[in-house]
């Protein structure tokens, strides 16, 4: 894949899209977790142009609402993907569409893997972020999200069901040992980064790509119909996945190369370019 702008990319022959898929965090939103006016007025653009925005990000399902609700998705019967690819949404009826959990077993293994390689551990209840431990890292989480947190003396005696996923977290530098590890032990789970200190784990073959993957196949879209716009490791599946995959230009160094193309970054209206670019012309 190439990692420039294509000055040629908007002429006769360009592909018709449609479907946007979009990363909420250091993608669409700006640092404050804003959308900028420029990038609502052009998503709005796509919108009226039939064109499906859905949203595909690790947060919780109830953390991503707001941001639907200002984009108008459930006006224009579109889509929300939560928990990082495990929760697939239809916002005309609030739907359910597809769901999947970790098991006990998994979750309780996962723990026990957090206490032996000294990393945080934390997974979603209806009570809040469950955690046994403080942290600064948790702490970004619980602003992210809006969540509570549920700090509790034992994870394990509090987490006695399936978990829809688990975020490891720690200082970026360790965290991306633990993360080489983790995938070595635990071939049979999903593990990706969506920050440098937050470490997604997910049920086996659950990423971005393969929800929209069963989002695009219920709604009749090809695969080189698909955009897919991103800035992190848990964003890499969707951005190879699509027809069109594209990064903001805050995108981690290492992934760089990993795009069709890279736009402006997130506080520069990344995804408003992604728009003009390839929808609107």
């Amino acid at each position: 894949m190439q990692n420039t702008l294509d000055s040629s990319a908007s002429n006769a022959s360009t592909p018709i899209y449609k479907m946007l898929v979009l990363d909420l965090d250091d993608t669409l939103l700006r640092d404050d977790y804003t959308i900028s006016a420029r990038n609502k007025e052009l998503l709005f653009a796509a919108q009226n142009r039939g064109v499906k925005v859905v949203l595909a990000s690790g947060r919780p399902t109830p953390a991503m609402c707001q941001f639907a609700d200002e984009l108008k998705l459930a006006h224009y019967d579109s889509y929300m993907i939560s928990f990082n690819g495990a929760v697939v949404t239809s916002l005309k009826n609030n739907e359910v569409l597809f769901e999947t959990s970790l098991t006990n077993k998994e979750v309780h293994s996962l723990h026990d893997f957090s206490i032996a390689n000294n990393v945080h551990i934390i997974t979603y209840s209806d009570k809040g972020v469950v955690s046994e431990t403080d942290s600064e890292y948790i702490d970004v989480e619980l602003k992210l999200t809006g969540i509570p947190h549920h700090k509790v003396p034992s994870f394990k005696d509090e987490v006695t069901t399936t978990a829809i996923k688990c975020i490891l977290l720690a200082h970026p530098d360790y965290l991306k040992q633990v993360e080489g590890k983790l995938k070595t032990e635990r071939t049979d789970l999903s593990v990706a980064r969506s920050k440098p200190f937050f470490l997604e784990v997910m049920p086996h073959g659950i990423d971005k790509a393969k929800s929209i993957d069963f989002l695009a196949k219920e709604l009749g879209i090809e695969q080189h119909e698909v955009i897919a716009v991103g800035n992190a490791g848990n964003d890499l599946t969707m951005v190879q996945y699509a027809g069109l995959g594209i990064w903001v230009d805050n995108v981690a160094p290492e992934l760089r190369h990993e795009a069709d193309y890279i736009v402006s970054s997130n506080m520069n209206d990344g995804v408003a370019e992604v728009v003009e670019r390839f929808i609107l012309t």
